[in-house]
């Protein structure tokens, strides 16, 4: 929520999936995808270095010294790599991961897309308050499985910082090598929850249901305009 309100100048683009699917369904300029999705990944760096700055003393405390780093999945019960990327729980498959990181992507950009619709209900100034309790809600419900990390800069920024600072390779081998999950994962997830919304809901312009789509010359049989002295 408070990246939102701090960065709003831009957009409040803080994930690089949300801007592809701008890019893809709202005319965002492709020319700036690179340097968003490079500023996001090194704004989410700088946060996990100043995190790492701040509570370092802790996590020396709490791994057992200054020099033990670990990472989840690797039978230390004090593993603190977590406090910086997303690990998947145990049990979950490769295809399972990737499912829990795309559905929860594309319910992300469903909702964006709603809450950002004005001729839908919309939330207007309400709409970081209203992102917030989104994200709030997908976390607790795909949180377990993934930590639902829904954002490459989010989760391979720190990751990376992770392994610079000392925590090793194993913050790319874990979970079978799921680093590279949600890399991929939100971008289809957001691909396609933002098709769905326009597909089926969104009235305004968009690549989804424009002429060449059939979908436009379909309005007046759905929602016919009310004829001078008709009552409709």
């Amino acid at each position: 929520m408070l990246g939102v309100y701090t960065s709003g100048i831009s957009g409040a683009h803080i994930n690089p999936a949300v801007t592809l699917a701008n890019c893809l369904y709202r005319k965002f300029p492709w020319r700036k995808f690179p340097i968003y999705t490079l500023s996001q990944i090194l704004g989410a760096m700088t946060g996990a270095a100043i995190v790492y700055a701040n509570y370092k003393s802790a996590i020396d405390v709490f791994e057992g010294g200054p020099n033990i780093r670990t990472v989840p999945g690797y039978d230390s019960p004090n593993a603190t790599a977590g406090i910086f990327a997303t690990y998947p729980a145990p049990f979950m498959t490769k295809t399972g991961q990737f499912f829990s990181e795309f559905i929860a992507s594309a319910i992300l950009m469903f909702t964006i897309f709603a809450i950002k619709d004005d001729d839908n209900l919309g939330a207007g100034p309400l709409t970081p308050l209203v992102l917030f309790f989104v994200i709030f809600g997908i976390g607790a419900c795909f949180g377990w499985e993934t930590g639902y990390a829904i954002n490459l800069a989010r989760d391979f920024g720190p990751r990376l910082v992770s392994y610079m600072i000392g925590y090793g390779h194993n913050v790319w081998a874990a979970g079978n090598y799921y680093f590279w999950v949600p890399m991929v994962a939100p971008f289809c997830g957001t691909a396609f929850g933002g098709w769905l919304y326009d597909m089926f809901l969104y009235v305004g312009e968009s690549p989804v249901n424009t002429p060449w789509m059939d979908l436009k010359t379909l309005k007046p049989h759905f929602y016919p305009e009310k004829r001078e002295g008709e009552v409709v």
